[in-house]
């Protein structure tokens, strides 16, 4: 077996450089920016998250994800799959583009794809490449066995691996009470990627956001398995980091190069299959027959035994004492090499994004007046499992449509990172012209824990309004009113920014519109507007302009009034034209006296003219 083995590997495996070559260009071909995450709910997809993750109460399987767990040690054929849009030749049914190792089931590899472009949205430097989870899952299960999973990628039956009770493999004491692998006694690698359940209770992921993390999933595990191999800050286009993060999944030099071997040959070339029609392989590390020893070792033959020579002939035949002759030899077992392991009992550092299991929102009230900015600063706190702060965590505050408040720079999102002791503080928030309250997001990228802050945006106040100077408002029919100044103020202090609605009403215990009062001019209609909405400028105040008396003489009252209680009530007067009388006509001199015939008057005793109109000059002496 062990020739065989070896001859198996040599004839699959691919040199480090060759390897390294393909993950730069698979890291080049398939950037951050080439391959947006979906933000469907098609196929078990959904939009980047994942669910929380705990930290388990033990460790993590002696270092690796699967606990050394069995593989599968097939390996792909010599030959190169042919390019994806290459027919063959001789098409058979079904139609496929190349061997038939070559193919993954169709859920699968929508599974891997997501997974790739979930770990680059939320850690691109890694340089995660799906045909490196291809190669996993195809040494760990099979591609799921053929693709044997329903239409949300969940698997038809539980993949389990043997027990890990020591007897051949790692010992493992059961740290799920059988919750995943339904083994109380002791743990078993799980679901189409092989996790045993203490690694799952870190790693464990929801990519199909159906509220569960399934190791039984693909999509849920081939994300699980993407993060953790990117784990440490690995940048799998360097080769070094590439081995290592194989072997984190199983400490193994032959299962590393047999991954890889798959790896380089779906990085040629591959297609799609049918859900359940996929290849199975059928070699596995721990499958051992009378045929295929575990460890074959080359029989040595006994050494022969000896007969003792006489020092001297006898002079007549004599008969040699019997001997017993020397047991043979027990043959010996050529040195074997164990496979070259990492250092054991060294964690996987996890990352503060996987750590943080809870946001906590701040208690400070997030309240602030229109057009100002808030007192406090919307802040949550990242914790895990055991309520210890997170620090490094990036997190997402995130403002609703409907509110007009914002961020610096008119933002409405805004990420920042949880400090030494886990608080994540937004800056500082100004609200707009809208008083209402509305609800602030905070969320972890590539996770689904969020926060909710409230938020509540109220109107500027006065308590008291007054009019400056004390003219009285006159105008006669169809005139203009001067121009009225009024003034707000709050608790004493002048009150920028307050909104004060004007009313003409026909008297002071009238709040209503009146009918026929003086206006502020007429709409687009003709109509006249009698109702108007001002703004105390910086200082406090407002000035009333184009106040226009109406038609029908009378006094009125302008009804201001402010939120906070502020209110002023001005009289308004409209007085009829002043009459005018009409013109005297200009005194005149009565005509002289004519010659008739009535007598004249005698003169009087005085010798005076008479004052009578019709009377005559007297005659002089």
């Amino acid at each position: 077996m062990a020739a065989q083995f070896g001859r198996r590997l040599r004839r699959g495996a691919t040199s480090g450089a060759i390897v390294a070559a393909a993950v730069a260009a698979l890291a080049a071909s398939q950037g951050p920016g080439a391959l947006p995450p979906p933000t469907d709910n098609l196929s078990g997809d959904s939009a980047i998250g994942a669910g929380d993750a705990t930290t388990p109460p033990g460790g993590g399987g002696g270092g690796s994800a699967t606990g050394d767990s069995p593989y599968y040690t097939d390996l792909p054929p010599l030959n190169t799959p042919n390019r994806p849009g290459v027919a063959p030749t001789a098409p058979t049914v079904p139609i496929v583009t190349g061997p038939a190792e070559a193919g993954i089931p169709a859920t699968v590899l929508a599974a891997y794809r997501r997974a790739e472009a979930s770990v680059r949205a939320s850690d691109p430097s890694c340089n995660l490449p799906w045909q490196l989870l291809a190669g996993i899952g195809k040494v760990e299960s099979g591609q799921a066995r053929g693709g044997r999973v329903d239409g949300n990628g969940t698997t038809l039956s539980p993949i389990l691996g043997p027990a890990l009770d020591g007897n051949g493999f790692a010992l493992i004491q059961d740290t799920d009470r059988g919750a995943f692998d339904g083994d109380t006694t002791h743990d078993r690698a799980v679901g189409p990627m092989q996790f045993i359940p203490s690694t799952w209770a870190v790693w464990g992921q929801d990519a199909n956001g159906d509220g569960k993390k399934d190791p039984n999933n693909i999509y849920d595990a081939a994300q699980a398995a993407g993060m953790y191999l990117c784990a440490g800050g690995r940048n799998l286009a360097i080769k070094a980091d590439l081995d290592r993060a194989i072997l984190s999944y199983n400490r193994s030099t032959e299962y590393l190069t047999t991954v890889l071997t798959w790896f380089e040959y779906y990085g040629r070339g591959t297609h799609t299959v049918p859900d359940g029609t996929g290849q199975l392989p059928v070699d596995r590390s721990d499958r051992f027959g009378p045929d295929r020893p575990l460890r074959p070792t080359a029989p040595t033959s006994p050494s022969p035994s000896t007969t003792p020579t006489p020092d001297r002939p006898s002079p007549k035949p004599t008969n040699p004492a019997p001997t017993t002759p020397p047991k043979p030899t027990e043959p010996t077992k050529p040195p074997t090499t164990e496979p070259t392991r990492p250092p054991v009992g060294t964690p996987v550092e996890i990352p503060p994004t996987l750590r943080v299991a809870r946001l906590k929102p701040g208690t400070a009230a997030l309240t602030a007046v229109t057009e100002s900015t808030f007192a406090q600063a919307a802040t949550v706190t990242a914790v895990d499992a055991a309520g210890r702060p997170v620090a490094g965590v990036s997190v997402r505050f995130e403002l609703p449509a409907t509110t007009d408040a914002r961020f610096p720079a008119g933002a409405t999102t805004v990420t920042v990172t949880s400090d030494a002791r886990g608080v994540a503080k937004a800056p500082a928030l100004r609200a707009g012209e809208k008083a209402e309250p509305f609800t602030i997001r905070a969320s972890v990228p590539g996770r689904s824990l969020t926060a909710e802050l409230k938020a509540t945006v109220e109107v500027r106040k006065a308590d008291a309004l007054a009019r400056v100077g004390d003219a009285a408002l006159t105008a006669t029919t169809g005139g203009d009113y001067a121009e009225v100044t009024v003034e707000g103020r709050l608790d004493g202090a002048l009150a920028p920014g307050v909104t004060v609605t004007a009313v003409v009403t026909d008297s002071a215990d009238s709040a209503q519109q009146s009918a026929d009062g003086p206006s502020f001019g007429k709409d687009a209609a003709g109509n006249p507007v009698r109702t108007k909405v001002l703004k105390t400028d910086a200082n406090g105040r407002l000035s009333i302009k184009g106040l226009v008396a109406g038609e029908k003489a009378g006094s009125y009252v302008l009804l201001l009034t402010a939120p906070g209680g502020g209110t002023a009530k001005l009289t308004l007067t409209v007085t009829e034209p002043a009459t005018t009388p009409p013109a005297s006509p200009d005194p005149t001199t009565d005509p002289a006296p004519t010659a008739s015939g009535s007598p004249s008057a005698p003169a009087s005793p005085s010798g005076s003219a008479s004052a009578s109109p019709s009377a005559s000059t007297s005659p002089t002496a």
